[in-house]
């Protein structure tokens, strides 16, 4: 029997969109509140990986179950790759979603949208209580606007350009954006990885 994958993560928006993305390939999934976990866990990896696999195995040993955990972000080439593993960090404690937006547009607002290039990075990984992990990364490719457009999404959604549909995350439809983006590629991944005779092992040792 498949065992009920945990979500790790407390944003309400992230623990959607994973929760969409994990059913979609035919796997029940429960979030850290529902699991009755109030622990936040600081992430302090210098790469994607690091802080995906480290969140992953945290919780997984905490609760017992077989924990799904990403770490994502924003790359912008005119910020040499910032901020990167860092971006739900970037401006500082204290700001929201928002707030990291606008400082986000404050460090570009001379930069011409010719080189305005960006790209979100996503890595999932999946955990056994035992700690074994295994990692699959997803990217997407686009440019950063000049104000905020759209009212879906979160992060950094709103000025996130797809160029290739011409619309910003945060005015894609959920199921659109699923099929584009850094996080939907990554997990996607870890879905074929779970059906296929390895992923079946690695869950069948739980």
């Amino acid at each position: 029997m498949t065992p009920v994958l945990l979500v790790a993560t407390f944003n309400p928006g992230k623990a959607r969109e994973l929760r969409d993305l994990l059913e979609a390939a035919g796997y029940r999934a429960t979030t850290l509140r529902e699991a009755g976990i109030d622990e936040p866990y600081e992430e302090t990896g210098a790469t994607y990986e690091e802080n995906g696999a480290a969140k992953a195995r945290h919780y997984a040993a905490l609760s017992g179950r077989v924990t799904i955990a990403d770490d994502s972000g924003i790359e912008v080439e005119a910020l040499g790759g910032a901020p990167g593993p860092r971006s739900a960090r970037y401006g500082g404690a204290g700001l929201d979603d928002a707030g990291r937006t606008r400082r986000l547009l404050e460090a570009l607002r001379e930069v011409p949208s010719a080189a305005r290039a960006a790209r979100y990075v996503a890595v999932a990984v999946v955990a056994r209580p035992d700690g074994e992990t295994r990692a699959f990364r997803g990217t997407c490719e686009g440019r950063i606007a000049t104000e905020p457009r759209g009212a879906g999404g979160f992060g950094y959604d709103p000025v996130f350009v797809y160029e290739l549909l011409g619309r910003t995350f945060a005015e894609l439809a959920a199921e659109d954006k699923h099929r584009v983006s850094h996080r939907g590629r990554a997990f996607r991944a870890l879905a074929e990885f779970l059906a296929s005779g390895e992923g079946k092992r690695f869950l069948g040792a739980v």
